[in-house]
């Protein structure tokens, strides 16, 4: 596939980052938050199994922050999601699909609660900060919205450990997975959370200090060599075959929770107030109609842009592959699908029509690995 350039703007923004990765080598970006986001460096294969085994940093400022504060934060930030936040703590991380009004997903951020009356919703890739604001007005909420300056850096990898040990000292090791404290650099001070968009392990640190993050950013590399450490990107591979779905790709607003396997966290029961609750409801009782399911196709290498219709032998719309790759550990072609009934289920077949060749589908369950 032909590679064209991307005109940077100040409404495509770079990151503080940015001349850092790109004397690093990336090699590809693409647009999230409407910003730039590292896509690749060199063959992403290789970047995998690096990633598997080392550690990685990436530049993830394009994982935008909307920080809601004031008096009725917490009302807003309940309406915005499915999720009973009501005994929810500071200093955690809390993943939380936001719901519009007909019970579709808007976005699926990690939330942290920072303080009672504060919070930062990390968003994937979606305006949430309108939404918020739009539903902040409207109920005439006594809250402060808007897009605090935090450019994320993300350690991923089994080393990662080891690498902010030597950085931060052992009490970083401690922290639980979406738990996040503040933690000193050279007398700053950096909210870090274990979080991170690979199942391999690993940080965020949320920088505000942007001097000091840089000065971060250049010192994981200057003290990280033992480790192997070295610039990376969230993987298509990795993430894919460790099930994580990518709002826009695997799943949009045209989606409900349940539909894409989110039922653990929709509170139906409780009595928080939420948007689309009755519609979920009534999902629920009705049941769905398709669902994210993984696939492996027959073939040794696939290219996807665009969702491409899985049909049966008898010319019957089974559903629509969202993502695909061909993955290393199971040395074939795998992706994520929206599978209609009564189809969506291990085993049943398929077959998709890609650049002139017909190839055999079967459904799967996720995550693969």
């Amino acid at each position: 596939m032909k590679n064209y350039s991307i005109f940077k703007s100040r409404r495509l923004r770079s990151t503080p980052y940015t001349s850092r990765i790109e004397k690093q080598g990336v090699t590809a970006y693409t647009i999230y938050n409407h910003m730039l986001l590292p896509a690749a460096f060199g063959s992403i294969e290789d970047s995998y199994h690096h990633l598997k085994k080392d550690v990685q940093i990436w530049d993830v400022a394009a994982e935008r922050q909307v920080e809601i504060s004031g008096k009725d934060s917490a009302k807003l930030v309940q309406l915005m999601t499915c999720r009973d936040l009501s005994k929810s703590k500071i200093g955690r991380c809390y993943y939380s699909p936001i719901i519009d009004d007909s019970g579709n997903l808007v976005n699926d951020p990690v939330i942290l609660k920072l303080a009672e009356d504060r919070w930062w919703i990390s968003i994937a890739d979606s305006d949430v900060i309108f939404f918020a604001k739009g539903l902040a007005t409207g109920n005439k909420f006594d809250v402060k919205i808007f897009e605090p300056n935090v450019a994320i850096i993300a350690i991923q990898g089994p080393k990662s450990f080891s690498l902010m040990e030597k950085v931060f000292g052992r009490v970083i090791t401690e922290l639980k997975f979406f738990g996040f404290d503040y933690f000193t650099f050279k007398g700053v001070k950096h909210l870090i959370a274990r979080s991170g968009w690979s199942k391999q392990g690993g940080f965020e640190v949320f920088v505000e200090n942007i001097e000091s993050g840089l000065d971060l950013y250049d010192h994981f590399f200057e003290i990280g060599k033992e480790f192997n450490v070295k610039p990376g990107c969230p993987n298509l591979i990795e993430r894919i075959e460790s099930g994580l779905l990518s709002y826009g790709s695997d799943f949009d607003n045209n989606d409900n929770p349940f539909e894409c396997g989110f039922e653990k966290y929709i509170s139906l029961d409780s009595n928080i107030i939420f948007l689309g609750k009755e519609k979920l409801k009534k999902i629920k009782s009705d049941g769905i109609k398709r669902k994210l399911m993984g696939v492996e196709i027959k073939t040794d290498n696939i290219n996807l842009t665009r969702s491409i219709n899985i049909m049966d032998n008898d010319g019957n719309l089974v559903g629509d592959l969202r993502s695909a790759c061909y993955s290393p550990h199971f040395k074939k072609v795998i992706g994520i699908a929206m599978i209609k009934e009564p189809f969506c289920k291990a085993s049943e077949m398929g077959k998709i029509e890609i650049e002139g060749k017909t190839l055999a589908v079967k459904v799967c369950d996720l995550p693969f690995i």
